[in-house]
């Protein structure tokens, strides 16, 4: 069975995720549009498939799954025109501006019994599977503490994600993968404290985020004007794990145990990462499941409940909000 996409949006992240599909066997380009019809041409000139003067007309294609590439002030607002139509997507992330907002898109997907999943590209990695698998046999004890974040300060800024009105913010646009790394190994949210500074567009520049989950807590970090080192720490009762940077795209993980040996675990990645989670947004369809079991519907909500609680006490609220 060839799985047919449909992609909205024609940015970075689009053509990244073209390198990956391109990996994944059984899958292809079909139609494509965006907001900015000049990017569509290049676009399809570049990777091929059908330029669509229309989010409608790209929906009437003969396409399985519809990507959502836009940024994210409309992410909600295609994945629940996709679904409307009878199409699976695969949303980037986050998926909708707030917990309210990913339930009314979690609310569609129910309803039409179609498959909806967050791009949250971490877990899908080789080295993050082999670290997890690796950890069964010889683990490092109950996780009790995670620390990691990233400030990338070489963005241009004329980039969307010092942009107030498409959702822009470390937050947002950072923060909600430390939200995935610090819930993946130590459970559910109990209490957010943070802090953030803002910029003179109106998004936060920086913020920290301590957090308290039911294994334990979490030190949490996103910028844009600082040099921040992007690894990861994973403490446990019997070792810790160093995920290398860019921990996000990883590849490399150090363990050091309490009695002194140490692992190291090298899983290089191909074609820009993206492929595995294609390749697993795939199987899913072919299984005929509604949601993943790595990125799940819950998983979904507790990032974006994390990332809520974060802006509320920084002070950033959006339009309508």
């Amino acid at each position: 069975m060839v799985i047919k996409f449909g992609i909205i949006g024609c940015g970075r992240i689009a053509h990244r995720f073209v390198q990956g599909l391109r990996e994944v066997p059984d899958a292809e380009l079909v139609a494509c549009w965006s907001r900015r019809a000049e990017t569509v041409d290049s676009f399809v000139e570049q990777y091929g498939g059908k330029a669509c003067k229309s989010a409608e007309e790209l929906l009437l294609s003969d396409i399985d799954v519809v990507y959502i590439a836009t940024l994210p002030d409309s992410h909600s607002l295609y994945s629940i025109l996709a679904m409307n139509s009878g199409k699976h997507v695969l949303c980037e992330k986050p998926a909708a501006i707030n917990l309210s907002i990913l339930e009314n898109v979690l609310d569609v997907a129910r309803e039409k019994g179609l498959l909806f999943m967050e791009g949250m590209k971490p877990p899908f990695f080789p080295l993050y599977t082999k670290l997890k698998e690796y950890l069964l046999t010889d683990p490092i004890g109950p996780a009790g503490y995670v620390r990691a974040g990233s400030s990338v300060a070489d963005i241009s800024r004329d980039h969307p994600n010092f942009s107030y009105d498409l959702i822009g913010g470390s937050i947002m646009q950072i923060g909600i993968y430390e939200a995935f790394l610090a819930i993946d190994w130590l459970g559910a949210t109990k209490k957010v404290q943070a802090l953030g500074r803002f910029g003179d567009t109106g998004i936060d520049m920086f913020s920290i985020f301590q957090t308290e989950h039911e294994g334990g807590y979490a030190q949490l970090y996103s910028g844009f004007d600082l040099h921040g080192k992007g690894d990861a720490l994973i403490c446990g009762t019997l070792g810790n794990v160093t995920i290398h940077k860019n921990w996000w795209n990883p590849s490399r993980a150090t363990i050091n145990y309490l009695d002194g040996r140490t692992v190291e675990l090298d899983e290089p990645f191909t074609a820009g990462g993206l492929n595995y989670e294609i390749a697993h947004f795939c199987e899913l369809i072919r299984q005929h499941k509604s949601e993943s079991d790595i990125i799940s519907h819950d998983m979904s909500r507790q990032m974006i409940a994390m990332l809520d609680e974060a802006r509320e006490q920084v002070g950033l609220k959006y339009k309508g909000e």
